[in-house]
């Protein structure tokens, strides 16, 4: 049966590891495409439109905001930042699982839109791995992290929201769980109603011959 792709939004503590899974995931199975968003930032050295970002202009990317061409969109440091919908209906057409790494609040706006999306929010084991990861980066300074830390509280209060949190306390266990609750999602019987009605008409041609 070819099946559509489904919508996955994945988010989590800054720090947990939600990269790292991602990128095994789409490492080991064929099935997934990562969101591209669109910005109105310029490239950076290296980055090429179609591959890091979709680059365009403010006027572009505000005519996308007018005609609803993208599953969500933010205004952060004076540039927009929006997943465009035609690329992730594209993919999904094309069978493949699309996913997409945001924040709470953009989640839960892209699950009005989108209502059989996939929610899946990444956890550390307990706080103290959180903050042994954030140090162990040796990216930031000691008050940023501190500020993530307090970020990291307030979205805990929104995690309920939901489908699924996964502790991320095994990096190749956690992988495995992301790729079976979505193979899972693709099992719901609302996912198959076409393939189930033609199971039941062949059901049915095959009682009528048999009589």
């Amino acid at each position: 049966m070819n099946r559509k792709g489904i919508l996955v939004v994945v988010s989590g503590f800054s720090g947990v590891g939600k990269g790292t899974l991602m990128k095994l995931l789409t490492e080991r199975y064929g099935q997934y495409a990562l969101s591209i968003s669109a910005t109105t930032r310029s490239p950076r050295a290296g980055e090429e439109d179609g591959r890091e970002y979709f680059f365009r202009t403010r006027e572009a990317f505000e005519e996308l905001i007018a005609n609803d061409q993208l599953v969500e969109y933010a205004e952060y440091c004076g540039n927009y930042y929006g997943t465009p919908r035609e690329y992730v209906e594209s993919q999904m057409e094309q069978g493949r699982d699309v996913i997409l790494e945001i924040e709470l609040q953009g989640a839960l706006k892209i699950k009005k839109k989108f209502p059989k999306a996939l929610l899946l929010f990444i956890v550390p084991p307990d706080a103290k791995t959180l903050l042994d990861r954030l140090r162990g980066r040796n990216t930031e300074t000691e008050d940023v992290i501190q500020k993530r830390l307090a970020r990291a509280a307030e979205e805990s209060e929104g995690i309920e929201q939901y489908d699924y949190i996964i502790v991320n306390d095994d990096l190749e266990q956690s992988m495995e769980l992301m790729h079976h609750l979505i193979e899972s999602q693709h099992n719901k019987t609302d996912r198959n109603l076409a393939f189930i009605h033609q199971i039941q008409e062949e059901v049915r041609e095959f009682v009528k011959g048999e009589k």
